[in-house]
């Protein structure tokens, strides 16, 4: 059965040890999941992406016993599908779960660097488990480093982005907002995310 026959788009995980990542790159609006994954089970996945998303979350396995759905639903999938299944049954449920969610807003996107995601539409930012407390500064900061990954920002253009937050911000004061997100970094676990060229400006590394 082709998903497009049904006007959905289909996308496979390829990197079983980067679903985080892959899922804040392709920004799905929807996430099947099985319980028996490579790696780390659907559990582990289902917890952390619901720690950065609200996007609806199905499990689909034949381990469908009651401690396995109360489980999945415990790390906070929406749905359990049991195998054997009928394609129709599924792609109906699939359908139904997108209009409830989508009928009232659209998906929120994130941005994903080095298992650490930064939600746009929150404002928070997350790591191993942790939140951490952003100010609007900080947040800006990130967001326009993260936007442009791999890619050396200019002051200017960060002292613009500031600028943009009706914040009085000069270049001290950008040094000062970057040294503070950078201890918070630090503390959370992510030494050297943001990386300074000299003269130039700001880089979170593409790596």
């Amino acid at each position: 059965m082709q998903a497009k026959q049904w006007g959905l788009e289909a996308y496979c995980v390829q990197n079983y040890r980067k679903i985080l990542s892959e899922f804040a790159e392709i920004q799905p609006h929807l996430v099947l999941l099985d319980i028996t994954l490579p790696f780390y089970d659907g559990y582990y996945w289902c917890s952390e992406i619901r720690k950065v998303s609200k996007v609806p979350i199905v499990f689909i396995s034949s381990a469908s016993d009651n401690m396995n759905i109360v489980m999945a639903m415990n790390m906070g999938a929406d749905d359990f599908i049991a195998k054997p299944l009928d394609g129709n049954v599924l792609i109906a449920k699939i359908q139904a779960m997108l209009r409830r969610t989508y009928d009232f807003g659209t998906a929120v996107p994130v941005l994903e660097h080095r298992g650490a995601v930064l939600n746009l539409g929150d404002g928070s930012f997350h790591y191993d488990g942790q939140r951490l407390s952003l100010t609007k500064n900080e947040y800006h900061i990130l967001f326009t480093l993260m936007q442009n990954k791999g890619k050396v920002v200019s002051r200017e253009k960060l002292t613009e982005a500031l600028w943009e937050t009706d914040s009085f911000v000069d270049d001290n004061t950008l040094t000062v907002n970057v040294n503070r997100l950078r201890k918070k970094l630090d503390a959370a676990g992510l030494p050297d995310f943001i990386t300074t060229k000299f003269g130039v400006g700001y880089l979170v590394a593409d790596v």
